[in-house]
């Protein structure tokens, strides 16, 4: 009986594939993945055959590469919670940054006095200048004597 048991948890158990799998989808590559490339390109070599001229094609392979790609680890939680404050530090002293800025720039204010006295000298000067005006001070001159 204690054998059955033993041998029903075994059979039972998750295996290394679910294991993997998780892992996969968490972030982890299993190994290095490398790529080949040929370079290979086509040569023609001449060759002379009875007083004429005669080219004959050869591909050549001229070089190898391999590349390799890197596999990403997983990171801990301990570590992206040290990224995650670093970013947050970083974002925190920029917005401190724009904040002391702006602390001391100096808005221009528009002074609505000195507008309003510059329209109202404005009209009274075009006022003056009219025809009509300098009549109407006449009339009304005389209407107070």
């Amino acid at each position: 009986m204690k054998y059955l048991i033993i041998l029903g948890l075994l059979l039972s158990s998750c295996s290394a594939h679910y294991h993997v799998m998780r892992a996969m989808k968490k972030g982890y590559t299993c190994g290095q993945e490398t790529d080949t490339i040929t370079i290979s390109s086509i040569d023609s070599i001449p060759y002379v055959l009875n007083d004429s001229i005669y080219f004959e094609r050869v591909i050549v392979q001229k070089d190898t590469i391999v590349r390799y790609k890197s596999y990403k680890v997983p990171q801990t939680r301990f570590q992206t919670r040290i990224e995650y404050r670093y970013k947050t530090k970083v974002v925190k002293a920029d917005v401190l940054k724009v904040k002391y800025k702006n602390k001391y720039i100096t808005k221009y204010k528009t002074r609505w006095l000195f507008v309003i006295i510059a329209f109202v000298l404005g009209l009274l000067v075009k006022f003056t200048f009219s025809e009509t005006f300098r009549s109407r001070l006449q009339l009304f001159t005389k209407l107070i004597k």
